[in-house]
């Protein structure tokens, strides 16, 4: 028998919350050019969407990390695939994810950014799970904060799937 959906966030609700943190982020920057480096895989359909927000000068650049394989939850050991094209010495980087659970992923990531020597390191992400966190980091722009329930969609997969789908959901029991 097939899991029947539970949605907690609407294509709509998503896109005006990502509007609204768009205008934070560049209310934030006051004019300054930003270094976005997003967390693929999963940040994808949120960084693009945040982006096409925003009203700043932009550079955007991609790391591929992982911690999760194909698990419902973080394993804390977070993986850093390739290396970045963009020079981050001097510049303000925006660190873009789609979600921050046990904050081992961002903290990995932000430490590894910041031994680059940037002017500054500010993190976004769609999602805020605080129950989980392991590590002591919080994210500067968060769209939503959720409880801790298994999600998926808008970026977030199950196994290698439902990254496509454009509202974030459960399954009910």
């Amino acid at each position: 028998m097939e899991k029947k959906e539970l949605v907690l966030y609407s294509r709509e609700a998503i896109a005006e919350r990502v509007g609204e943190l768009a205008k934070e982020i560049d209310a934030a920057y006051a004019g300054e050019e930003i270094l976005i480096i997003g967390l693929l895989r999963g940040c994808f359909v949120f960084c693009s969407d945040l982006v096409r927000e925003m009203k700043s000068k932009m550079e955007i650049d991609f790391m591929t990390t992982s911690s999760y394989e194909n698990n419902e939850s973080s394993s804390g050991d977070v993986k850093v695939f390739g290396d970045l094209r963009s020079e981050v010495k001097g510049r303000h980087v925006l660190i873009v994810d789609d979600i921050i659970d046990t904050g081992h992923t961002l903290k990995t990531v932000a430490e590894a950014i910041n031994k680059m020597e940037p002017a500054s390191v500010k993190t976004a992400v769609m999602l805020d799970k605080p129950s989980r966190r392991q590590v002591d980091f919080s994210a500067d722009f968060t769209g939503f904060t959720i409880d801790d329930v298994f999600i998926v969609g808008y970026g977030l997969n199950y196994g290698p799937y439902y990254r496509n789908k454009p509202y974030i959901y459960t399954y009910e029991d």
